[in-house]
This record gives structure tokens, C-alpha cells and sequence, in this order.
């Protein structure tokens, strides 16, 4: 009877810690994205907290009190947010391409010592963080990404080329982050490489592409789970989660809907 007490202790306890380990995803609003792996590593996507739809934007970015990377897919500043304050606070680090990099740290005022070979790449690369805990592959984009800067320096700098990650995570899930895009057909190439398992999309229009180019995009991407972004941030994106669910059902069906409130933390065990 010890022994099988001992067996029972041992399995609960076990399937306690996957629990309290799980991948988390958080969505802020717009593009914004946290990811907390199973190792407790703290990864921010385009970490704009303060954005229009964000109510609790002040709180959440409070909170964030412990982050070791920031991944910008782009250069315009809905997607830059508040990234150097999040820097400035924890000593994240940022993982960009080069040229964008680059163009933080000369122009925006990131730290100098929080960007470097380790954390940057370029399209078609990829790098391991943490010692193989966390890998990112850069990924093209269809977009622009000029970087703009206010005050005495205000004007548009070069930042490099828009893009996205697919991000993998050790015995967590697959996640590929569009950033801004137009639908592309070297999309379907993405696949190949690497078997999604989340996929955060932009549908908002006007910028990007809307939901019936987002919805195509999942299809050629098959992921488990889709999670609509940059949309309703601004009245003039017009997209909708709606118009992307009815679209969805005709092209991607098999492919889980999530449709997350801002700020709601999403678990994957």
C-alpha cells in the first residue's frame, strides 16, 4: 500500500509541475504578444502595451517586471511600443534583424549592451537562445518598415525590411507571428520548413492583409490554432474576427479559432 501511495504521490506531483509549467501566450491587443515557456523564459512580440484597445495597458505594463527577450518584427511604432522602457527596466534583450537592430540602439535609445550577434538574424536564419530552449527563425514579410523618431531627431530612419518569426519552443508549441504582411505565396514554403502549431495573423486590413487573405494564409500554413491580430486597434482597420471565423469555416476549417480577450492568458500543456 506504501508503495503504490508513493506511486500516486509521485504521478500528482508530476502532473502538477506540467501544469504550473505550461507555455502561456498573453495578447495585449493589436500585435502584442507575451510568451512564457515551460523553462519560465519571458519573450514579448511588437510589445505595444499601451495601445488603444489595452484599457489596462498602464497595469499590464507595470507588471512586467521580468522579460529576457524583445522580438520586433518591424520598425513602425505601433510594433516598437514601449520597448525601451520595457528594455531600460529588465535588461531584455532584443532579437531583430540586423539593420533594425542596429537602428534602435543609433536612433531609438536602446541599449547598446542589450543587442548583439547572439539575439540577430536575418531571413531564412536561425538562432538558439538559452541553450537550445528557445529558437527563432526570421521570416520574410510584405510590408515596409521605416523607423520614425520624434523630437530633435524626428524624421524617418532605415531600419532594414519587414519580417516575422516562427518561434520553437523545447517541449512547447510552434509559433509562427506574421508581423505586418500582405499575403505571399512563399507562405506556403513556411510549412514545409516547420509544423506550426499557433498562428498569429494580422486581419485588419487597410495595412496588411484582411480576413480573406489571412484565412488563405492559415490554409497554407495548417496550423492547430489561429489567433487573429492587428485589428480594431484603429476605426480605419476594418478587418473582423467575424468576417475571419466566416472565412476560416470555407478555407481552413481545421484549423482551432482562438479569440482571446485582451490581457486573458491562454495555456498550452
Amino acid at each position: 500500500m506504501k508503495i503504490v501511495a508513493l506511486l500516486i504521490l509521485i504521478v500528482s506531483f508530476f502532473t502538477h509541475t506540467v501544469f504550473l509549467y505550461a507555455t502561456e501566450i498573453t495578447w495585449y491587443g493589436h500585435s502584442s504578444f507575451k510568451i512564457r515557456t515551460k523553462s519560465q523564459a519571458v519573450l514579448l512580440i511588437d510589445p505595444w502595451i499601451t495601445n488603444p484597445l489595452n484599457k489596462d495597458g498602464t497595469r499590464h505594463l507595470e507588471e512586467l517586471t521580468k522579460v529576457d527577450f524583445i522580438l520586433l518584427t518591424h520598425a513602425h511604432g505601433d510594433h516598437i511600443g514601449n520597448t525601451i522602457d520595457i528594455a531600460k527596466k529588465t535588461g531584455a534583450k532584443l532579437v531583430a534583424t540586423f539593420d533594425l537592430g542596429k537602428a534602435m540602439v543609433i536612433y531609438g535609445g536602446f541599449p547598446e549592451n542589450q543587442f548583439g550577434y547572439e539575439t540577430t538574424g536575418n531571413f531564412g536564419g536561425e538562432i538558439s537562445l538559452m541553450g537550445g530552449e528557445i529558437n527563432v527563425l526570421f521570416v520574410p514579410a510584405q510590408h515596409s518598415s521605416a523607423l520614425e523618431i520624434p523630437g530633435a531627431q524626428k524624421g524617418l530612419f532605415y531600419a532594414g525590411n519587414p519580417g516575422g518569426f516562427v518561434i520553437s519552443l523545447k517541449n512547447g508549441p510552434v509559433i509562427y507571428h506574421t508581423g505586418d504582411t500582405d499575403l505571399f505565396s512563399d507562405m506556403k514554403l513556411i510549412s514545409k520548413l516547420k509544423k506550426v502549431d499557433v498562428l498569429m495573423v494580422c486581419i485588419g486590413d487597410r495595412f496588411t492583409m484582411g480576413p480573406k487573405g489571412a484565412a488563405y494564409a492559415t490554409k497554407w500554413i495548417n496550423p492547430k490554432m489561429v489567433i487573429p491580430m492587428h485589428y480594431g486597434t484603429f476605426p480605419i482597420l476594418t478587418g473582423s474576427v467575424e468576417e475571419f471565423e466566416k472565412e476560416l469555416k470555407i478555407k481552413a476549417p481545421k484549423s482551432r479559432l482562438i479569440k482571446p480577450r485582451i490581457g486573458e492568458l491562454i495555456t498550452f500543456n
